[in-house]
């Protein structure tokens, strides 16, 4: 029998304001399936950025609590430490984790903060107008690099990954995921149960990496979004499993449960 798309019963049945070919609207689906399959809507404390992602509580049907730009690391540590019972996560892009929120990110995940990131990497300012970011690509075009990122002027794209990674006694768990097909997409949303997993065992700082489509300022249309994503993004921030320091019995058990 022909299986009929449901909609999750924690994502309100409201418009989305996201571009077409957008990655932020899939991860928004799979985080609220999860919030269901897993059964911790009334304990989940969703924490949105400054940029496309601000209107999240608009979507979530579960607490939110909105951040100054880049502080979601810092908000987060506060609410965890006052709500420990909690599963907080911080849904943030790449401008806000990796240019003005670096320091809140770097050392919430060097005291291990038993909360999770959900990292959304597009290599671009997205909701102002597409500037160049601290993971804008080398040669990639933006409104702040008309003739491409230049090593000299501009540095090196940032691996937020793999430098979180090098903290050895905080970070728990680190992967890069994407949202190109229906595999990676299985992908993801695996990915972040095991982080959601590894929050509430107490085992350290969790990190979900998504390289997201972003159509409308790459200038492209979707199709060669995602085929951008998979021949040429992939290169400077490879997938797969950057650090995970878990081999709990239970955690595995929990994310392979079907």
């Amino acid at each position: 029998m022909k299986k009929v798309y449901s909609r999750p019963k924690y994502l309100k049945k409201v418009p989305m304001h996201y571009c077409p070919g957008c990655g932020h609207s899939i991860v928004a689906k799979l985080i609220t399936e999860l919030v269901e399959e897993m059964d911790i809507a009334d304990r989940t404390i969703c924490i949105p950025p400054a940029g496309c992602a601000v209107l999240l509580y608009n979507y979530f049907d579960f607490d939110c609590v909105e951040s100054a730009h880049g502080r979601g690391g810092a908000i987060a540590t506060a609410m965890k430490r006052v709500l420990p019972d909690r599963v907080i996560f911080t849904y943030q892009g790449d401008g806000d984790l990796a240019a003005i929120g670096t320091a809140e990110t770097i050392h919430a995940a060097n005291r291990g903060e038993r909360f999770t990131t959900i990292f959304i990497n597009n290599a671009v300012y997205g909701m102002t107008g597409g500037q160049m970011a601290p993971t804008t690509l080398f040669n990639q075009k933006t409104t702040t690099s008309q003739f491409g990122r230049e090593m000299r002027r501009d540095g090196a794209p940032i691996k937020m990954s793999e430098m979180l990674a090098t903290l050895d006694e905080g970070v728990a768990y680190i992967e890069r995921t994407t949202v190109i097909d229906v595999p990676s997409i299985k992908k993801t949303k695996k990915a972040i149960k095991k982080a959601f997993q590894i929050q509430m065992d107490d085992i350290g700082f969790s990190l979900v990496e998504v390289l997201s489509p972003c159509p409308t300022n790459w200038k492209m249309n979707p199709l060669q979004s995602c085929k951008w994503i998979d021949e040429d993004m992939t290169k400077v921030f490879p997938l797969g499993v950057i650090k995970d320091i878990t081999e709990n019995k239970k955690v595995k058990e929990a994310v392979n449960a079907d």
